[in-house]
Parts: C-alpha cells; structure tokens; sequence
C-alpha cells in the first residue's frame, strides 16, 4: 500500500512546543483534511512533513512503490525529490517573475526536471487562465490566480503527495469556490493523494474522505465522510478544542 505515515510527532520553535504526538496516515488517491483554528498546530504540521520544521521526537515515512523512505528531519530538497510538494499559506511566489517563469522555476528540480515540458502542459490544461497569462508577472494577478499558480507550481515537481495550507485564506467566495473544485478534480482524475489544512469546515468536510481535528497541537477527534457524528456544530466544537480526545494510534485509524 503506497502512503505517507506520521508517527508520534512532535515538533516546534525553539523551547515552544507546537506539535504533540501526531499520528496520521494518508494513503494514495485520499484526499484528507487538517481542521482547526488558528494557532492550533497545522501549518506547523505541514512544515514539519516538508522538513521547514525540524521534529524532536516521532517519525515522518513515505511508504511507496515498494520503498520505505525515512523523511524524518530531512532537507526539504530531498523530501520534494521523494514525491512531497507543498502549496504555502500566503502562497509565496516569486512576485516579479511571470507564470511560465514561477513554473519552469518549480519544475527544475532534479526529480522533474526531464518532465517539465510535459507538467507545464498539464499545468495549462489545468489551469487555462495561466495559459492566458502566462507572461504576466505574478504580483500582478488575483488573489484566487495566485492560488492556482501556486497550485500549479506544485504540480510542476512531479508530485506524488501534495500538502495545501489555507488554500481559502483571503480569497473572496467566488475564487474559494473555484480553487476548491480544482482541488476536488485534481484528487478524482489525477489520483493525486492531497493533505488540506483549512479552516473553513464546510468546504474541506464536503471533499475529504477523512478530516482530522487538531487542538492544542494534537489530534482530537477524526471524523470520515459519512460518519454520523459529522454534524458542523459537532467539527466546530472540535476545533474549539471541546470534546473527548482520542489516542494518536487510534486518529490513525
């Protein structure tokens, strides 16, 4: 079975403790939600799967084709290289450069490199406003087009897991409503295996096959899509940091 494994971990900012005993599995062709507010430890949670964030304790595994690869505490370079690309909250691209040049720039890693035509195509396929504006400094687009360039970006490294942190974030409704979709339809042709880190409950509950609740740096509650318990007055609760906690070994579940 191809999927990413988090094992106990623990992680944070020098004496601050962010992260306490994490413990998920996503597996290939999920799409998988980190809920909660703000402060609460999902960005940092990302960070620590990309190698940004250094754990001090538990264990990141990419399990595919066969290989078990130990990602824990790696350079980020070398954790792209693996299959894992992340899409940043606030997106950070490279403001001054253009859509074509934030795209070959992304695909010149040594992984994708030899692909890069061919992801550039997919990425305009996917994205026809990119194909549109493809000579246009990136500064200078919408938010809602930066999301999708920086989405696009990821997708030029050839991933097999991608991570999303706040795809919503400053977007205004119309622009969620499509980023969303695009993330949705990524997942169901591309089989492509997603992490979502959102605060907005209704859209990430409405495409996820499973969400995780992180309060206070650990998991929760996890809800599956379909679960009775799955009621949004239920996950906001949750979020809130209100409710039963469950053992890491059973989140993963």
């Amino acid at each position: 079975m191809n999927r990413l494994v988090i094992e106990g971990l623990e992680a944070g900012y020098g004496a601050v403790s962010v992260l306490r005993g994490i413990s998920i599995e996503v597996r290939q062709g999920e799409l998988v939600a980190l809920l909660g507010t703000n402060g609460n430890g999902k960005s940092t949670l990302l960070n620590a799967i990309l190698g940004f964030v250094r754990p001090t304790a538990g264990r990141v595994v990419l399990e595919w084709d066969g290989q078990t690869i130990d990602l824990t505490g790696a350079p980020p370079h070398r954790i792209v290289d693996a299959g894992i690309a992340l899409v940043p909250e606030g997106r950070r691209l490279a403001p001054n450069l253009t859509v074509e040049e934030n795209l070959l720039l992304a695909g010149s890693g040594r992984r994708a490199r030899r692909d890069a035509r061919r992801n550039l195509g997919f990425c305009f396929e996917t994205f026809p406003i990119l194909k549109e504006r493809r000579a246009q400094r990136a500064a200078t687009m919408s938010g809602g087009q930066q999301q999708m360039l920086a989405i696009a970006r990821a997708l030029m490294t050839s991933p097999r897991i991608v991570l999303i942190d706040e795809p919503s974030l400053g977007l205004a409704p119309i622009a969620v409503t499509q980023v969303i979709a695009t993330i949705r339809s990524l997942q169901a042709t591309q089989n492509l295996t997603i992490v979502i880190a959102e605060q907005s409950v209704v859209q990430a509950i409405d495409i996820s096959a499973r969400a995780y609740v992180l309060a206070h740096g650990s998991i929760l509650r996890t809800f599956a899509r379909g679960d009775s318990a799955a009621d949004l007055d239920d996950i906001r609760r949750a979020m809130l940091g209100v409710g039963e906690s469950r053992r890491p070994t059973e989140a993963a579940q």
